[in-house]
C-alpha cells in the first residue's frame, strides 16, 4: 500500500466532506480546540496535508501568518482559490510530507495534521517530521479517522462478517480512508515524541443518527450538541474522528 493523493477528487471531497453537515461539525470543532488552546498572538501555522485549506483559512483570518502544504495540486489550487477570493496570503508549497524540509524552514508555533494519518502507508513515520517542525512550546493539531467509531458503527449495522475478515478500508477511488487507526496504538506511538493535552471526538453522535433524524435536525442544533458532547468521558472516544492536541516532550 502506498500513500493516497486527492488528484482527481477535489470536487467530491469538496462536496461530500464540506459540502454539509458532516464538515460544519468537523470545522466547528476543530476550532472550537483551537481557540481553547492556543495562545493570544499571531502565530506561524504549518498546515501539512491542507487539502482545500479551510482549517487554514481561518486562522490567516484569526490574523496567523500561514504556510499551507499539500500534495495533490487539485486541492491546493482549491485553497489558493479560497484565500485569493478572502482577500488573504498565505505560503502554498505543493509536496508531500516526505519532502516537506527541502521547502520549509525554522519551526512553528502550530502544526496541523488533520485526516492524513488514514491515508498514509506508515502513518507513524510521519511523526517525527511533524516533531522537527513544531517549536519547544508549540502546538500539534491532529486529527485522525478513529477505528474504534468504524467498528462500532458496522456492529450497529450488523456488518459482523465484515468485522470478521477486518474489511476495514475504503473501496478504491473512494472517499473513505484506507486506513483507519487504531488510537491505542496511535497514543504509543506518539509517546516518545508528544504529550497528548486534549481529545476530543469529531461528529460523536451525528454519524449514529438515523439519517431521517439527520435531515429534520437544525444544523445549528447539530453543532451545538456536538461542541456540548465532545469532550465527554463516553461519548468523545466514539467520534467519527478524534482531534488531539499535542506538545513537544520535554
Amino acid at each position: 500500500m502506498s500513500d493516497r493523493h486527492f488528484d482527481s477528487l477535489a470536487a467530491r471531497f469538496a462536496e461530500k466532506i464540506y459540502g454539509g453537515a458532516k464538515g460544519a461539525i468537523r470545522l466547528a470543532v476543530l476550532q472550537a480546540d483551537l481557540a481553547e488552546a492556543l495562545p493570544q498572538r499571531p502565530l506561524r501555522v504549518l498546515d501539512i496535508g491542507a487539502g482545500l485549506g479551510h482549517i487554514s483559512l481561518w486562522l490567516a483570518q484569526q490574523g496567523h501568518a500561514v504556510t499551507v502544504s499539500e500534495p495533490a495540486e487539485p486541492m491546493i489550487e482549491g485553497a489558493r482559490q479560497q484565500f485569493a477570493d478572502a482577500g488573504l496570503t498565505a505560503e502554498f508549497i505543493q509536496c508531500d510530507w516526505q519532502s516537506l524540509s527541502e521547502h520549509v524552514q525554522g519551526q512553528f508555533d502550530l502544526v496541523i495534521c488533520h485526516a492524513v494519518l488514514e491515508w498514509l502507508a506508515q502513518p507513524e513515520a510521519i511523526f517525527p517530521v511533524l516533531h522537527q517542525f513544531c517549536a519547544p512550546e508549540g502546538w500539534l493539531s491532529l486529527a485522525f479517522y478513529n477505528r474504534d467509531a468504524l467498528i462500532y458503527r458496522n456492529l450497529l449495522k450488523g456488518n459482523f462478517k465484515k468485522l470478521k475478515e477486518q474489511e476495514f478500508a475504503g473501496i478504491k477511488d473512494s472517499l473513505t480512508p484506507q486506513q483507519p487507526l487504531d488510537p491505542r496504538e496511535v497514543a504509543v506511538k506518539l509517546a516518545p515524541l508528544w504529550n497528548v493535552q486534549h481529545r476530543s471526538g469529531i461528529r460523536v453522535f451525528h454519524d449514529y443518527m438515523p439519517l431521517h433524524f439527520q435531515q429534520r435536525t437544525e444544523l445549528e442544533a447539530l453543532v451545538e450538541m456536538e461542541l456540548e458532547h465532545r469532550r465527554h468521558p463516553t461519548f468523545a472516544p466514539l467520534g467519527r474522528y478524534l482531534h488531539w492536541l499535542c506538545q513537544p516532550n520535554a
